[in-house]
Formats: C-alpha cells, structure tokens, sequence
C-alpha cells in the first residue's frame, strides 16, 4: 500500500515545472502538524499554512492528503533496514528491546516536537474512512515489531535466550508498551517517567537472563 501511494504522488506532479519550495522541509512542517493534530482533524487550509506553500502545491508535489501523510509517516518513521540494522548490533535482543523503548521515551518528550508519536496520535481518533491509513500505520508497527522478533528468536537459536522463550510475545509486549509511552505522554508525563516506565518493562525478561 504505501509503494502504491508513493506512486500516486510522484504521478501528481507537473512534470518539467521546478519546485518553487524546499520539498523536504515542507515535508517535514507537514509531519509536525499531522503529529500535532492527527490525520483526519488536519484540513488541508492547516497544511497550507504550516508548510507555507498553497494547495496546488500540495497537490502537485506530494498527491492528495493520504500520500501526504504516508510520506510523512515514512519521514517520521525512518528506513526500517536502519531500525533492523541497530536492532542486530544490540549486544542481546535485551539491549535492543531496551533502546527502542529509551529511544521512544526520547523522542515523545522531545523539546521542539509534539508529545507522543506520530504513529499513535495520527490515528488514534480515525473512523472508517481512513481505515487504509491506519493499515498503513499499522504495518509500519508490525515491520518494527517484526524486526525484533526475528532479533529474539537470534538469541534463542544462539542459547542467549532459553528455548522457551516466546519471541512473537516478547517483541509485541515491547511494541504495546511504546504505544502506551505515547499515550502517557500526550497526557503531560515527562521524560523521566517515561524512562522508568521502561526499566520496569524490562524487568519482563529477566526470567530470561
């Protein structure tokens, strides 16, 4: 789906006519409003006014509202062979697990961003009519989330973790929880409530060290 919406963007634009605007910036003035408010509470007269640029422009360099969002989304997300590449240099599918939720805790609490993530604010609210957005959403998580089961399940083929370990658990409950990091955030938690959320959550695998 999202291949297919990068698609439908780069078919929207004029061809031959330059931008009249940073691209990238605008982008990332998007991302930031859609994390502020949400995808379907955004209106197109907000994007316009945060990006700077008019509604043609829009049209024409990124698509309609949705390939906006998803190109924002993948902005805000990141290259998923970065998030497996740190996933398996992590000394332990532990340490990984452990940095994704510091990593999260981090950027929820940033200074200059909204509270939360993206992810979860975006689409928190959404009705049946974005529901292909939020399958969108939702794949970007279960990429991630797979990234670290197939890390867990290294460990447990390398006797780091013992045979019974359940990797699909481990590597979902790590997942819920950054979600619930977002929550907790929006509602006004700081980061260091945030941080110790996550040292409790990694208590769930001591059995296993």
């Amino acid at each position: 789906m999202i291949v297919m919406e990068r698609k439908l963007s780069s078919a929207t634009r004029k061809v031959g006519r330059p931008l009249s605007f940073d691209r990238d910036a605008a982008l990332e003035r998007a991302m930031l409003t859609f994390w502020r408010y949400g995808y379907e509470t955004t209106s197109i007269a907000d994007l316009t006014s945060a990006m700077g640029i008019t509604a043609p422009s829009i049209y024409a360099a990124y698509g309609d509202k949705k390939a906006l969002f998803l190109e924002a989304t993948r902005l805000y997300a990141g290259d998923l062979n970065t998030h497996q590449t740190a996933m398996n240099s992590a000394p332990t599918a532990r340490d990984a697990a452990y940095d994704l939720l510091v990593s999260a805790a981090t950027a929820f609490t940033g200074d200059t961003t909204p509270p939360g993530c993206l992810l979860a604010s975006a689409t928190a609210s959404g009705s049946s009519a974005s529901a292909d957005v939020q399958a969108a959403v939702a794949d970007i998580r279960r990429q991630i989330g797979n990234c670290l089961c197939a890390r867990i399940q290294r460990d447990i083929v390398d006797g780091i973790l013992p045979a019974d370990a359940d990797a699909k658990a481990l590597s979902q409950m790590t997942i819920a929880v950054v979600q619930g990091l977002s929550v907790l955030a929006r509602d006004g938690a700081s980061r260091d409530d945030l941080l110790n959320i996550a040292e409790e959550a990694m208590k769930a695998w001591r059995p296993y060290t």
